[in-house]
């Protein structure tokens, strides 16, 4: 957390970090042209902030993406925001809410967080309907093999359909699957206004990809949910949930103990 508060001090940083807010997954070069800086101090300041796990990076074809990351935000947010009178720490919750309420990009959506477990725990904590169920509240009816069909479970809705695939899995390092159907029985169960879930089920149908990579004795875990139309309505909505639901699995499998579920 030390380095979270050394990152944030500089304040090209934080001006690094604005640009990614308003415009995510851009290139060195997209960057050092937007804030007129030279290109090696980009590239080092831009170490800093992913040393302190404050920007994730993907790769695409010959380019190096850069997106913000909120997880080490959270992280502050959980452990002070509930301590002390929010007016004291009024930054840090604003830049929490910036992080969050804004989709990581115009079609993706980054997150990345250390969690000290093994790959085998992790796996089994975004397969098994034991688990699943304790941080999400979710389940899945398949056999985890690429091309198998998923059926989704969620409180008192079920979800079946042909799309709803496995794409990739190796265990322990990576899983992708599509993304559920949006239906009526959706916005019901869920108390969702129709039409938006009508919108949403226009929209072309995204997918998940879980990142499994050792790091010592922590496992460095990404999500990402691609496959988005610009503007998406659903990326906007995944955006806030997806925070949640990894902080949940994080504690679950630190502690022993899922988060509660939030106040609406």
């Amino acid at each position: 957390m030390d380095e979270v508060f050394r990152a944030l001090a500089d304040p090209s940083r934080r001006r690094l970090l604005d640009s990614l807010n308003a415009r995510n997954g851009q290139t060195l070069r997209e960057l050092c042209a937007e804030l007129d800086m030279a290109r090696q101090s980009v590239s080092k300041h831009l170490a800093v902030l992913e040393s302190a796990n404050l920007i994730t990076t993907r790769r695409s074809g010959r380019e190096k993406l850069h997106y913000l990351n909120a997880e080490p935000i959270n992280a502050i947010a959980d452990r002070w925001i509930t301590r002390y009178h929010r007016a004291r720490v009024r930054a840090l919750a604003d830049l929490k809410q910036a992080l969050e309420a804004n989709p990581m990009s115009d079609n993706a959506f980054v997150y990345t967080t250390y969690i000290k477990t093994t790959p085998e725990r992790l796996w089994q904590a975004l397969t098994d309907p034991a688990f699943t169920n304790r941080y999400w509240g979710a389940s899945f009816d398949t056999d985890w093999q690429p091309g198998s069909e998923m059926v989704w479970h969620q409180r008192d809705w079920t979800s079946k359909d042909p799309e709803q695939v496995v794409l990739e899995s190796a265990p322990y390092t990576r899983l992708s699957y599509t993304w559920h159907t949006f239906d009526a029985a959706f916005a019901t169960t869920f108390e969702m206004n129709p039409e938006d879930v009508a919108a949403w089920a226009r929209e072309p149908r995204s997918k998940v990809t879980f990142e499994i990579e050792p790091q010592g004795e922590t496992v460095k875990l990404t999500v990402i949910h691609d496959g988005f139309e610009p503007d998406s309505a659903v990326l906007a909505g995944i955006s806030g949930g997806w925070p949640s639901i990894v902080s949940s699995l994080k504690t679950l499998l630190e502690t022993g103990e899922s988060l509660p579920e939030p106040v609406a």
